[in-house]
């Protein structure tokens, strides 16, 4: 989980209470900001402090004092005198809950170690929802028609992964639908609107306009929807290839910083080399220039640096 910042310019304060604690933050900051300002971890799957909180996942939330319902932590903003409890029986419930249903549909299994930890840390028990079961072909599914599925089986959102280009490949089955990747492609980073929410209820799904393939739609390959990616939904086809034929080491791969040399602006890569092979490349989320993001040839045109064996170097496609 990523710790957002304080960033805001305001010289107003709000106090409030988190967890007994007295919390002053600045106005305008959401309960997640005050809570990590002051050490307080809060889960979160769908937020990422470059992108646009848009409440999906519900694992963030959290009980304030005098509200119905549970907040979420990484949307609601501060107020005087709030009282806001983080780790009660009622959040704990709701977040054990919400990570038991995705758990029971979605392969979390490419997910990172945090995530893991909490299904560990809220007890969640996903297998209580039954056996997973093959769902039918989401992409062409109808709102309202729904498939009955087998008493004591969980209905998954299972599916052939998506490989239809030499740069990323798309794996649903994994898809939490975060709508991470959604706010990447459109107003918070690339606006190229090339994905969107297909569907309804447990039929929705990412999906191209259409369901075109990726090379027949708005798609420009920057990739910024893998860079925020929280599950391994999405991935480049480097590392999908070599998951696939068990090479993939995470353990035996170093990451260094460069300046990408294709123009003038100067963003930041992130190498990441594996048996002197660069595997894949990222972009620090902190970093002022990028923010993370970056386009097709600073994502995908490492190619020509791959050793080839034979002195000349160059010209080999990552494995």
């Amino acid at each position: 989980m990523s710790v957002a910042p304080l960033r805001l310019v305001s010289r107003r304060t709000v106090e409030l209470t988190i967890d007994g604690q007295s919390v002053r933050a600045p106005e305008g900051a959401t309960i997640l900001q005050a809570a990590q300002s002051v050490g307080i971890a809060t889960p979160t799957l769908c937020y990422l402090e470059t992108l646009t909180p848009v409440n999906a996942c519900r694992v963030c939330v959290v009980e304030v004092e005098g509200s119905r319902v549970l907040v979420p932590a990484c949307a609601r903003k501060v107020e005087p005198n709030m009282v806001v409890h983080t780790n009660s029986a009622r959040v704990r419930h709701s977040r054990r809950m919400v990570l038991e249903l995705l758990a029971s549909s979605v392969d979390l299994s490419y997910a990172p170690a945090e995530v893991q930890g909490y299904l560990a840390e809220y007890g969640a028990q996903p297998e209580r929802y039954g056996q997973p079961a093959a769902a039918p072909d989401r992409d062409h599914a109808h709102a309202g028609h729904h498939t009955p599925v087998a008493d004591g089986y969980a209905a998954t959102v299972a599916q052939p992964v998506k490989v239809d280009n030499d740069l990323y490949v798309r794996d649903y089955a994994r898809c939490i639908l975060c709508y991470k990747c959604v706010e990447a492609c459109g107003v918070d980073a690339q606006n190229t609107f090339a994905i969107a929410v297909a569907g309804r209820g447990f039929e929705a799904r990412i999906s191209t306009e259409f369901n075109h393939i990726l090379p027949d739609s708005a798609c420009v390959y920057c990739g910024n929807c893998i860079g925020v990616c929280p599950t391994g939904a999405l991935m480049f086809k480097s590392e999908h290839d070599m998951r696939a034929a068990g090479a993939w080491d995470e353990s035996r791969q170093t990451r260094t910083d460069t300046i990408c040399p294709y123009c003038g602006v100067g963003c930041t890569l992130q190498l990441h080399v594996q048996d002197n092979r660069i595997v894949k490349v990222t972009s620090p989320q902190d970093n002022d220039v990028t923010s993370g993001h970056l386009c097709v040839k600073g994502r995908f045109g490492w190619q020509f640096v791959q050793n080839r064996g034979d002195g000349r170097g160059g010209g080999v496609a990552a494995p």
